[in-house]
């Protein structure tokens, strides 16, 4: 703990972060004194020293209803790892489209997840994030503006996960990273924390300069490191992780902080008619919501089409899997020489039943084109000492444009395929 501005100092750090004070472990000289940012040091103290309730309320509110889940799943060690059973998930709320589509039109499955945790590794991340980042944006914006800040954003990372269900467009790694191939149910607090990170972001910004030196280095372009390492963990764990969410947070909290003040230091704090009521009715929409869950609690819930079709829609599914194992062995072949594996993938490939003519003629091309792209990467000459990959370019270059032009077939009928289909 700061002497100096009452924030948080990490063990080890030889100053505060936020005012540049020495921490209370370091001898005080007065020279080190001299050193310490004095603008810095009575900006802290002044934002740091207001309250922050409804960052506590809603930290209490997440815990609250995480216990509820664990009483519904029996109080069973599943809630550490991996997580709640899917039943519990629907029926607190989760995010499932085909749930939020016609003809349920579960619209409170749009707000309540974001007080919903699949598992209490889960709970925990986030709620430290809430606690390091929601302090921060209510203090510096007071509360009816966090308030709204953290449903708004809430709220529109879950509309971005809703969108992004689109399993014609998950065709490779780079569009699974916001595009989802199955209607998986979604839940977590990370989408409106990611809108507190761009709520911050624009803040450090916005005002840099009227901040003093030790608030714009942790806020504005400070925060482009954690921004960064939290994508890039969303894009190794895609699939786990619901990346347009984090997205939609983000964004959408950066454009409310655009054309959103904060409250000053030794300016009289006072707020609006309309941002309290924006405040009551963020909340009221909150309440709204889990009365909502309540009230729909103990019904059954609608199965996903996935699970009840039984007929061509299973066959879709089971071959775009396939055929998207397909499609990643082929690049690693082209890009990485990596041809291990190639005749198991090429047998499940053949062995996978096609939904229809065109989709078995596109799985024989496709098997085709593996096996032969494979064999020429293994013509190749063996790789340098220092384990450089064989270039693209030394392999035979009409290979890979026909590999692209069956891909761009493959594609084509996706598109068609995943809505004559209707998988999810």
């Amino acid at each position: 703990m700061c002497r100096s501005c009452g924030g948080l100092v990490g063990a080890g750090e030889t100053q505060c972060s936020a005012c540049g004070a020495p921490s209370s472990n370091q001898p005080t000289t007065a020279d080190t004194r001299r050193q310490v940012d004095q603008e810095t040091r009575k900006f802290a103290r002044a934002i740091l020293k207001r309250p922050h309730k409804f960052t506590i309320i809603f930290l209490i509110a997440n815990l609250f209803v995480f216990l509820l889940m664990w009483e519904s799943n029996k109080f069973a060690s599943t809630a550490f790892w991996p997580g709640f059973d899917e039943p519990v998930l629907e029926a607190y709320g989760a995010k499932l489209n085909y749930l939020v589509n016609a003809p349920n039109y579960q619209w409170w499955r749009l707000i309540a997840p974001m007080f919903l945790h699949v598992n209490v590794i889960h709970l925990m991340v986030n709620m430290y994030s809430l606690m390091v980042l929601g302090p921060f944006v209510e203090k510096l914006y007071g509360s009816a503006k966090f308030v709204a800040f953290w449903v708004l954003t809430g709220i529109a990372s879950l509309i971005a996960s809703y969108l992004t269900v689109r399993p014609q467009f998950a065709t490779n790694p780079l569009a699974r990273f916001i595009f989802k191939a199955e209607d998986l149910p979604s839940a977590g607090a990370s989408g409106a924390l990611f809108g507190l990170v761009g709520v911050l972001f624009i803040f450090g910004i916005k005002f840099r300069h009227e901040l003093p030196e030790g608030f714009k280095r942790a806020f504005g372009t400070g925060m482009l490191p954690i921004i960064f390492l939290n994508l890039f963990i969303g894009f190794v764990l895609r699939g786990f992780i619901d990346n347009a969410a984090h997205l939609g947070g983000l964004l959408s909290g950066a454009v409310l902080a655009l054309g959103v003040d904060f409250e000053r230091p030794g300016v009289r704090r006072t707020i609006t008619t309309a941002w309290r009521t924006l405040q009551v009715l963020s909340l009221s929409i909150v309440v709204v919501g889990f009365y909502k869950v309540a009230r729909n609690f103990n019904r059954p819930v609608p199965r996903p089409v996935r699970a009840v079709r039984s007929g061509n829609s299973l066959v879709f599914l089971n071959y775009y899997n396939v055929m998207t194992r397909l499609q990643e062995k082929a690049e690693a072949v082209i890009h990485n020489n990596d041809s291990s594996e190639v005749a198991a993938i090429a047998d499940s490939a053949r062995q996978a039943p096609a939904p229809d003519e065109r989709s078995a003629e596109l799985k024989e091309k496709g098997v085709v084109i593996l096996t032969r792209l494979a064999e020429a990467a293994a013509a190749m000459p063996s790789p340098s000492p220092n384990h450089e990959a064989v270039s693209p370019a030394l392999l035979d270059q009409t290979l890979i444009t026909e590999y692209k032009e069956w891909k761009k077939e493959y594609n084509e009928w996706l598109k068609d395929a995943a809505i004559s289909y209707k998988p999810f």
